[in-house]
């Protein structure tokens, strides 16, 4: 699974072959128990905090599917887009969706709001690029070239990336 996911945000694997990929991988577990082992992962507790403090503008926008990350993204208290599942009997039966993370962005950019976004993989690329203020971020992963090629900004603190957020509100 680790190097699959390196793989896909170096761009090596388009991201929703990889994301196919894994939740096939995962299928044999329960929605519960990968529900759990996501939400026991640690955060970057700077990052949480902002997003707490200004949940009002911050919004989760990831490729993870609604049922693994529902207990994480409501500990966050922020409003969030992601990708769908169909699920029975506390297992994913099929992906119903994949989140597309530009169209997001091209959505709020629609509404004349200033859209900031932070990725670090290729599938962050286009949403980087489509952002006012776009943000390759490197405190887990090295963003991916794609990445880097199109953000206006390059942060691998997660404290500078903080100070920063709070310098464009």
């Amino acid at each position: 699974m680790e190097e699959l996911t390196a793989k896909t945000i170096a761009g090596d694997i388009p991201f929703v072959e990889s994301f196919i990929t894994r939740v096939n991988l995962l299928k044999p577990y329960s929605v519960t128990t990968i529900s759990q082992i996501i939400h026991q992962v640690t955060l970057h507790t700077k990052i949480v905090r902002f997003i707490k403090g200004h949940k009002d503008n911050c919004y989760i926008v990831t490729g993870n599917l609604d049922c693994w990350i529902e207990k994480l993204v409501q500990d966050m208290g922020c409003a969030y887009f992601c990708s769908r599942a169909l699920c029975v009997d506390d297992r994913v039966m099929k992906i119903k969706t994949v989140l597309n993370k530009a169209k997001v962005v091209k959505q709020f950019k629609q509404t004349g709001q200033t859209t900031v976004f932070i990725g670090e993989g290729n599938n962050d690329a286009e949403a980087i690029h489509q952002a006012d203020v776009g943000i390759a971020f490197g405190a887990v992963h090295h963003p991916s070239d794609s990445a880097l090629a199109v953000a206006s900004h390059v942060v691998y603190s997660e404290l500078k990336l903080c100070q920063f957020l709070k310098q464009l509100l």
